[in-house]
């Protein structure tokens, strides 16, 4: 049975998705990444999406260490259902509704976030069916949603492919645990042009 590892909930039992429709994240794989999260200072007042939800451990994890709003994304109908009870759980909890459910798809979500729909903390953990091609089509719909600080955690298979990142995304981190791989990545800032690069403009008009 999987668990809210730490925080306001702590010890908090989940409901599981029925039968083999989800992947969960281990407890084990949970308590890494949170760690390395917390770390990264980015979990405290956050603005959280869960992508592929399941049933929402990572989300309703996010809400119980104190991030400050959590989108939860999940298609499937009995996923989405045990999502909303794992949610209610947690904003019993904390006495608030930190934390919502959409029942969607997940393009169609990212389509009609409406504006401004600004998150700093994204899990993405598909199903591995999922072809990396969508997966590329999910994080290029994504990028404009994401704070300038953001973190997007992708999980799969450590048999996968690493993801095929947009242009606006960069990897910066990537961390194995058995059959589990997990993929940090930011959004990509160019580097200021050199200098020396910039071409002579002491005649053109100052902007």
């Amino acid at each position: 049975m999987s668990r809210i590892v730490a925080g306001a909930a702590g010890g908090t039992t989940l409901t599981p998705v029925p039968g083999s429709l989800t992947r969960p994240t281990t407890d084990r794989v949970k308590e890494a990444l949170f760690s390395r999260l917390d770390a990264f200072n980015v979990i405290a007042g956050a603005r959280v999406l869960d992508l592929y939800a399941g049933s929402g451990s990572l989300g309703v994890e996010s809400g119980s260490r104190g991030a400050q709003s959590v989108d939860l994304v999940e298609s499937d109908a009995k996923a989405s259902a045990v999502c909303q009870r794992n949610a209610d759980l947690v904003n019993g909890v904390l006495g608030r509704k930190a934390v919502t459910v959409h029942r969607s798809k997940v393009e169609p979500f990212l389509d009609r976030a409406p504006e401004p729909a600004v998150w700093d903390l994204v899990f993405l953990d598909p199903p591995y069916p999922l072809q990396e091609v969508a997966l590329h089509a999910a994080l290029l719909k994504l990028a404009p949603h994401l704070s300038p600080a953001a973190v997007v955690v992708v999980e799969r298979s450590s048999r996968s492919p690493e993801p095929q990142w947009p242009g606006s995304l960069a990897r910066f981190a990537e961390k194995k645990y058995g059959e589990t791989k997990l993929w940090f990545a930011e959004p990509f800032v160019p580097d200021a042009i050199d200098s020396e690069d910039v071409p002579d403009t002491t005649e053109a008009e100052e902007r």
